[in-house]
């Protein structure tokens, strides 16, 4: 059993790019598939695809390397609210990751989504992580 599968879920991603894979798999949720799409909406990754296996769905993630420099798109990853220690922030105090370069991945009333789009829908919430 895992205590932090967010945590678990950016470690394996962390270590995959680190050793540089192509494709990382990685047990599901329900927040973990809603972060697999935003990494995929901003341009993180190549592609991904959930299987529905017998126990729980894995999620298979293609990773992004620069195709001459064979550096990863992904530079940094983050955790920020861990279980034991929740960091909440309002509508007028949203993270910015990089000056803007970077993005926060929040859990808002309104679902999982990056700090950009909380901006403008105006909506505060629970800061995951900080991908950049």
């Amino acid at each position: 059993m895992n205590t932090d599968p967010i945590a678990d879920y950016l470690t394996r991603v962390r270590n995959a790019i680190k050793a540089n894979f192509r494709v990382v798999e990685i047990p599901a949720s329900n927040i973990k598939k809603e972060i697999t799409k935003i990494l995929f909406e901003q341009g993180y990754i190549l592609n991904y695809k959930f299987e529905d296996d017998v126990k729980y769905g894995v999620i298979k993630i293609a990773l992004k390397y620069h195709p001459v420099t064979k550096q990863p798109a992904i530079n940094k990853l983050i955790r920020v609210s861990k279980p034991g220690l929740r960091h909440y922030v309002g509508a007028d105090n949203l993270p910015r990751v990089l000056n803007g370069l970077g993005i926060a991945v929040m859990s808002t009333s309104q679902g999982v989504m990056t700090d950009k789009k909380a901006r403008k829908l105006n909506v505060g919430g629970e800061v995951i992580c900080f991908i950049s």
